[in-house]
């Protein structure tokens, strides 16, 4: 497929709210921005102190290395640590890829001070009065991090989704996170006008004890389609206490989680032009049996506000042998109707798809590790079975200690949209540029 990305903006069919909102969206990056650039100069007048990377849940991978949510064809891709992005409200097997995330919180180690507090000094009469400090307050926000994310798909039947989405975070003094993500995202499909989506979102993370709670809302602003909300929010909990070697890697641990999000439909520009929203909720269990051993299962029901529903499953063994991983996976999807031909998302009343990987995973210098992958299995839908095939690359380049970059390739036949009797590929390129400070 022949594809020219042509990035362009316009509001003549905006309603004068949609002028409006775009104003005041405006005005709150260039406050953030503002926002940012204090806090960083602020942060520089202060000696760097050691602090925990946010990380959350479920795929673990040796050194507690991991995974980050995209494609259910795409198995297993695990990455270093970072921030897990917002997900996709986007339930199809190429995009609902649970072993792609991130894993929970390992407890920090008690901090000891490397000398002993020193004593009072006793009086003197003579003493001089006493100065005042002159060492800098702890600001009350740090930038930590700058995460952009990039995701371009395309099938054979002209359908291309295109992503670039930046997610600004910042450690409040108390060591909750706040984020603020935002990006430009395009839509294009036969026989609809493209779709421009302009994506806004403030989002929160803490800890109440074990439990990690982290919350986001926003709104998806379009070019030529009404503002839309968007929420999600997410609890995690450790139902076992994470057992880990003096190396650091992860032994055992079982993981819990809920999750609720709320927002359009992005699957293609046909259903963003419907004005297809969803509420999708469910559980998240992982569990590292023993340090080579892991087993991943979600829960996805989903409520769409045309009327249907759905009920989704995703369940992942995985088992390492050094730099090789073997893999069984198993996704089930089912709709109460069919409303692809009117509404515009892939709604199979029975879909399944089952298949095995094989994985290897290693450095290629020391600043390059790649990873390559490919599953085999079956498909069935409306009864009829078929091959479902994947094959994966991705690399990660470490430009700085505190810069990384990812970038992925993907070819699938899985099927995310009925094609008749015609075959179905899709193909996708993902990556990530992260920055930390």
């Amino acid at each position: 497929m022949v594809y020219i990305f042509r990035p362009y903006l316009f509001v003549s069919r905006y309603s004068l709210y949609a002028v409006f909102l775009l104003g005041c969206l405006q005005i709150q990056l260039g406050v953030i921005c503002s926002v940012g650039i204090w806090i960083l100069s602020e942060a520089k007048l202060q000696a760097a102190q050691p602090h925990q990377d946010w990380k959350s849940p479920s795929g673990f991978t040796e050194q507690v290395t991991t995974v980050n949510p995209e494609s259910a064809e795409q198995y297993s891709k695990p990455l270093p640590y970072r921030l897990e992005p917002t997900p996709i409200l986007l339930a199809a097997p190429e995009n609902f890829n649970p072993d792609l995330r991130l894993p929970p919180s390992l407890p920090e180690p008690p901090q000891q001070n490397s000398s002993p507090p020193s004593l009072p000094k006793p009086p003197q009469q003579n003493s001089s009065p006493p100065t005042t400090s002159t060492k800098p307050k702890t600001p009350d926000a740090v930038l930590e991090s700058i995460d952009t994310d990039y995701h371009y798909e395309t099938d054979n039947f002209g359908q291309t989704n295109f992503f670039l989405e930046p997610t600004v975070q910042f450690r409040l003094r108390n060591g909750n996170k706040i984020f603020f993500k935002t990006g430009f995202n395009f839509f294009e499909q036969r026989g609809v006008e493209s779709v421009t989506n302009f994506p806004l979102q403030v989002g929160w993370q803490g800890k109440i004890g074990q439990v990690t709670l982290q919350t986001a809302a926003g709104v998806d602003v379009f070019n030529r389609l009404p503002t839309a909300i968007n929420l999600n929010a997410k609890v995690e909990a450790p139902i076992s206490p994470p057992k880990v070697s003096s190396s650091g890697r992860l032994l055992s641990v079982v993981v819990l989680s809920g999750n609720l999000e709320q927002g359009p439909y992005k699957s293609n520009a046909r259903t963003l032009e419907n004005q297809i929203t969803a509420w999708r909720f469910g559980p998240d269990l992982y569990w590292q049996i023993d340090r080579d051993t892991s087993l991943f299962s979600s829960l996805r029901l989903g409520s769409y506000n045309d009327g249907n529903s759905d009920v989704q499953s995703f369940s992942r063994l995985e088992r390492k042998f050094g730099q090789f991983s073997l893999a069984a996976n198993l996704f089930t999807w089912s709709f109460d109707r069919d409303l692809e031909r009117t509404s515009g998302y892939f709604s199979p009343p029975d879909f399944l798809v089952y298949n095995g990987e094989v994985a290897w995973e290693g450095n290629i210098t020391n600043f390059l590790r790649c990873r390559l992958a490919a599953n085999l299995g079956r498909q069935r839908l409306k009864g009829e079975f078929d091959n479902a095939n994947t094959y994966q690359t991705r690399c990660t380049v470490k430009l700085s200690p505190n810069i990384e970059a990812d970038l992925g390739y993907s070819f699938s036949n899985v099927r995310n949209q009925e094609t008749g009797g015609s075959a179905y590929s899709g193909n996708s390129l993902t990556g990530q540029l992260r920055v930390k400070f």
